[in-house]
């Protein structure tokens, strides 16, 4: 395959500058940057602690220290060229997609599409609604015929097994005519997602065009989905679009500063990302449409060689599809719009944690990836971002406790403290320059104030959120630190079903799922007060967090917490002010709330004038 299907797209002069340098010289770019940036962070360091002089312990912990920076540099040269780009042209979206049609295009639906909704041991029940809600929007749309349904199951627990049956044979009645829906259920899987979506490609995948592949949790709106498909049918060249994926409204406690703090720094982050990895985008494995023909032909993963963890079948599956994809010629895009694509997060920190870890050892996979040949060099640098990105949580660990027990066997100062706050003020700048680009560009116009709830809630909430964030980092750090030493010794995920619905987490519970980071932080603790007092405020965010695992791993699943947050509007993100038609059809808890609260409001503003009378 070329690259010259391209749709031309008409622009207004600020964008087509930007379309006219070459992706060549945006990747070159970029990489000057980030490069520049690593160097200068290690060169800091360096400085910082050659006060007595460099030896190899010095070396040791700037080598730890630098293998943290790939990502922080990435977000932050994404975050910065996404605001610039928002700010400069009038459809940031398509000025980094170019393929992407207008919303409101009308070509008719010609291509026939398999909605694939992978499930495993999930609440059936929530699936069928989401699906159903689907469904109904693609026959209002009048398009419904040029689609199937095909919900393929990994279950292996009975009682799942029984009621996705029943609510499948319900969806199947209730669309009977209109769609054709097809359940699968395979006894075993191997594979797991993969080899779920490979069986159906084996099965049905030749009597479709497309395949818009969708998880458990995923919801999409109908004009989305045909924004996508009309993508597609009008660029032959593109293989895989993605959405951008936002986290529906919830009154959990855990998920909603985490989905706020997504939501707000996505934005930025996300067209910076799509500027210069442009036809070698992402793929996250689900709300995205994929091309079945290619797929099907050249993205069939091979099962790794060797035993353990490392071996086997590849967990994280869809950044190696999208490697695959653009091995075959074809275009893999982000679509870096932020609506009509929700998925649920994850409602208390164990769950959050236990998804990551599965992440953690299918990206870790990737080191046997890394030769496959005729991948294209930017698909190699993605892949060897994806190991570092959990590969620099136990050097991060390292380079704490190297640091730790050389402070406090050192009669002499071993850093310079000014240096070692300007690098610390630098690296915080950088951690959340995606969230505070978006922040600068919300407050830039009343749409976006109003869309997180107002200028106050929206600067409170982004600052309790930066906290959040800093006290979760160690948290996840050392979750990763321990998992990984543990693949040395054949620890492995179970691929389990995640719990979706809000539940409370008691602390015993919490105390055996996070007592490495419970012990990590009463050490540090216990450390700086002993040796270097002076020190714990600069070095207190990288240990207070796992300190307070377990606490913050119960208050934050608290179910009145939540339910309190989302009353008040902490957190509030867009899809709460302004519901989607989709959404409000869901009866959210989250939107519920604000509705009741919005709904007294005239009453007690009522009262509150009587009392002032009298």
């Amino acid at each position: 395959m070329t690259e010259l299907f391209t749709k031309p797209v008409a622009m207004p002069k600020a964008d087509a500058i930007v379309l006219r340098l070459p992706v060549f010289l945006r990747r070159s770019l970029f990489a000057i940057l980030v490069v520049s940036t690593i160097l200068a962070g290690a060169a800091l360091m360096t400085l910082a602690f050659s006060v007595d002089g460099l030896d190899t312990v010095d070396l040791i912990l700037t080598l730890m220290f630098t293998m943290t920076l790939p990502w922080t540099a990435i977000g932050f040269w994404n975050a910065v060229i996404g605001l610039i780009l928002m700010r400069t042209t009038t459809d940031p979206a398509t000025a980094v997609c170019p393929p992407l049609v207008a919303a409101s295009d009308q070509t008719p639906i010609t291509s026939h599409t398999a909605l694939l909704s992978c499930i495993r041991n999930e609440d059936a029940d929530r699936v069928c609604r989401n699906l159903d809600l689907m469904i109904d929007g693609l026959a209002d749309a009048g398009v419904a015929d040029q689609f199937e349904l095909f919900v393929l199951s990994d279950s292996s627990w009975p009682e799942a097994i029984l009621v996705e049956e029943q609510r499948v044979a319900e969806l199947v009645e209730r669309w009977h005519g209109r769609m054709n829906i097809t359940y699968r259920r395979r006894k075993d899987n191997p594979g797991f997602k993969a080899g779920n979506i490979r069986d159906f490609c084996d099965r049905w995948g030749a009597s479709f065009d497309f395949m818009l592949v969708l998880d458990a949790d995923s919801l999409m709106a109908p004009e989305t989905i045909l924004r996508m498909l009309r993508t597609m049918q009008t660029t032959p060249s593109l293989g895989i679009l993605q959405t951008l994926v936002v986290g529906l409204p919830t009154t959990s406690a855990f998920a909603r500063p985490f989905q706020f703090g997504m939501r707000l720094g996505m934005k930025s982050y996300s067209i910076g990302s799509a500027w210069w990895q442009a036809d070698a985008g992402p793929y996250w494995g689900h709300n995205a449409l994929i091309r079945t023909a290619p797929f099907i032909e050249h993205c069939e993963l091979p099962i790794l060689p060797g035993d353990g963890p490392l071996g086997g079948w590849i967990l994280s599956h869809d950044q190696a599809e999208a490697v695959l994809m653009r091995r075959a010629g074809y275009e893999v895009r982000v679509m870096p719009i932020e609506c009509g694509s929700w998925e649920e997060n994850p409602t208390t920190l164990p769950e959050f944690v236990r998804r990551d870890l599965r992440w953690c050892q299918g990206n870790l996979q990737y080191l046997k990836l890394l030769r496959l040949p005729g991948l294209l060099p930017i698909s190699r640098v993605q892949l060897l971002l994806a190991i570092l990105m959990f590969i620099s949580s136990p050097a991060w660990m390292t380079l704490m406790v190297i640091g730790a027990l050389r402070m406090m066997y050192s009669t002499t100062p071993i850093y310079d403290p000014l240096l070692i706050q300007i690098l610390f003020w630098s690296i915080m700048s950088m951690v959340f320059a995606p969230k505070l680009a978006s922040i600068v560009d919300a407050l830039a116009t009343s749409t976006g104030r109003q869309g997180f709830g107002g200028t106050p809630r929206l600067l409170l909430s982004s600052f309790v959120e930066l906290l959040y964030s800093m006290l979760l980092a160690p948290v996840m750090a050392i979750a990763h630190s321990v998992f990984i030493s543990g693949l040395f010794f054949g620890r492995a995920v179970v691929w389990g079903a995640q719990r979706r619905v809000v539940h409370w987490i008691g602390p015993f519970a919490a105390l055996r799922r996070f007592w490495p980071q419970t012990l990590v932080g009463i050490t540090a603790f216990t450390w700086f007060a002993s040796y270097t007092p002076n020190d714990a405020l600069w070095f207190s965010p990288f240990f207070a967090g796992a300190l307070l695992a377990v606490p913050i791993a119960v208050t934050t699943s608290l179910p009145a917490l939540g339910l309190l947050l989302a009353r008040i509007g902490l957190w509030r993100i867009p899809d709460e002010v302004e519901p989607h038609p989709l959404l409000r059809r869901l009866q959210l808890p989250a939107l519920q709330s604000r509705r009741q609260l919005l709904e007294s409001r005239p009453a007690l503003l009522s009262e509150a004038a009587a009392e002032a009378v009298e």
